[in-house]
């Protein structure tokens, strides 16, 4: 095809050949500038300053800036409201086609969307575009509970749900109410039977924990791994991934290998509106591929806790709409929704 358009453009006569190169001009000029940076980027971090949402926000300001991929500075707003949703409604209904502001998301808002926490909108009414990192579930009790495993945890769980108290800083259908469950079906006890305290953070549960008002505290490895190095006297059973973590926690088995098929992946990434342009969104697309292949971005994301994990434009989409399906049917299996 290529060889026969320039056979066709070498027949034009001499004027008609001068505006087709000019046509090409101007359609190639309106092609870069299409695909141009944003001029004024920001990042949408629904919360509060401070937590997950603001750290994946500065993460991606930084990493950014650091590649090079971004010349302008990337600013950080803040839009606080059901872990999620006012910035999810926000950018679909009222801001549908910004493509200069990326919003902040995690595994926790797949687990609010699959319950319908967001309102009307649904996993299919935004673009999906990166995701810079992970966290993993993990199991942790004090370092002298006679739980040296995770399976004298599920043999305990198994004799007597009743003595063995869960707690984490998330209520019924949250994400570390929901790596509680998990256990406790590994375990093959119904999860209504399982006794889970619910707390306004990973502070006060891991408090509980090493007041013995808990017996098992199902975190997150990052936030375990900064508990360990303040001398925190705890001890982590199990890492609920695929494959060993690396770092701080690399002798530490998943629940795999253990028996135990538990899994939950926390992811950390950006959406884009629905009406954002194909053009728009691929610059944003390529930006992060540069940036989350360099060695500096992989010095900022474990600065922040986070894990390798990184995924882009289709992959990523299709990555987080089977999360969705996933978790909508654990939200199902345990009476969460209908």
């Amino acid at each position: 095809m290529l060889s026969a358009s320039l056979a066709f453009t070498r027949r034009l006569p001499g004027r008609a050949f001068a505006a087709a190169c000019l046509g090409a001009a101007v359609l190639a000029s309106a092609s870069v500038a299409a695909q141009a940076e944003p001029r004024r980027p920001e990042c949408i971090a629904p919360a509060q300053p401070g937590g997950g949402f603001d750290l994946t926000c500065r993460l991606t300001q930084a990493a950014l800036q650091e590649s090079g991929a971004l010349k302008n500075p990337l600013r950080i707003v803040y839009m606080p409201g059901g872990v999620g949703a006012v910035a999810y409604n926000t950018i679909v209904a009222q801001r549908p086609a910004e493509g200069g502001s990326i919003v902040a998301f995690s595994g926790g808002s797949l687990l609010n969307l699959a319950q319908g926490k967001f309102g009307r909108y649904t996993v299919d009414d935004v673009r999906w575009l990166a995701a810079v990192g992970a966290d993993y579930g993990v199991a942790v009790v004090r370092d002298d509970s006679p739980y040296q495993t995770l399976d004298d945890l599920m043999q305990a769980l198994r004799q007597d749900p009743a003595k063995v108290v869960f707690g984490a800083g998330g209520t019924v259908g949250s994400q570390d109410w929901m790596k509680a469950a998990l256990t406790a079906k590994a375990a093959g006890v119904d999860y209504k039977r399982m006794r889970f305290v619910a707390f306004e953070g990973g502070g006060e549960g891991i408090t509980a924990l090493r007041g013995n008002h808990i017996q098992a505290y199902m975190g997150d490895a990052a936030e375990a791994v900064t508990t360990l190095e303040g001398g925190a006297p705890i001890r982590i059973l199990a890492v609920f991934h695929s494959e060993r973590l690396p770092g701080r926690l690399a002798d530490v088995p998943t629940a795999r290998e253990q028996g135990y098929d538990i899994e939950w992946p926390i992811i950390r990434g950006f959406y884009l509106g629905p009406k954002v342009s194909d053009a728009d969104y691929q610059w944003w697309v390529e930006a992060f591929e540069k940036t989350m292949g360099s060695e500096a971005f992989a010095r900022l994301q474990a600065q922040q806790g986070l894990f390798p994990f990184s995924l882009t434009g289709p992959e990523l989409d299709a990555y987080v709409k089977e999360q969705v399906r996933q978790y909508g049917e654990l939200a199902r299996s345990f009476g969460l929704v209908n």
